[in-house]
């Protein structure tokens, strides 16, 4: 079904439509959750028909097509984030939000700089760590050796 055929069931009458078509229009008005709950309650009630139903929508590409509100919410997020850093009118308000991005952008370089601080304090300690034990074994292996040449003569 197309989101046309999706749209006249909302926008139009639906007395044109067989009752599979309605019952189509409806499911893809819920969105993708009416479309798996439909399947699931199938295989509960009557596996052959939850087969029919995931396979239908396997073959229609509706478990892998991106849900439209899904995208519009992005649209709105992104709009909003747009609208955020036009100009006010206000230039004070303006000046108090420019001074707060920028010392929120510096607090977030301070932060990112302390974390790779901290990462590679880290690293340092475990590089360390690994090498106390490589030449511990080292150690115990050539006092191992010595104690063995010393049994031997």
């Amino acid at each position: 079904m197309t989101p046309a055929t999706a749209t006249a069931y909302s926008s139009q009458g639906t007395s044109q439509m067989s009752w599979l078509g309605k019952s189509e229009a409806w499911l893809d008005s819920k969105g993708k959750g009416a479309w798996i709950a439909a399947m699931v309650l199938g295989f509960v009630f009557f596996w052959p028909v939850g087969l029919a139903l995931l396979a239908y929508m396997i073959w229609s590409k509706r478990m892998f097509r991106k849900s439209c509100r899904h995208s519009s919410r992005r649209y709105e997020v992104h709009r909003a984030g747009a609208a955020a850093m036009k100009p006010s009118g206000n230039t004070a308000f303006d000046a108090y939000k420019t001074e707060t991005l920028r010392r929120l952008e510096e607090e977030q370089d301070q932060f990112e700089a302390f974390l790779e601080r901290l990462r590679e304090a880290k690293d340092k300690s475990e590089f360390d760590q690994f090498m106390d034990e490589r030449a511990r074994k080292a150690r115990d292996t050539s006092a191992e050796a010595e104690d063995k040449q010393s049994e031997d003569a």
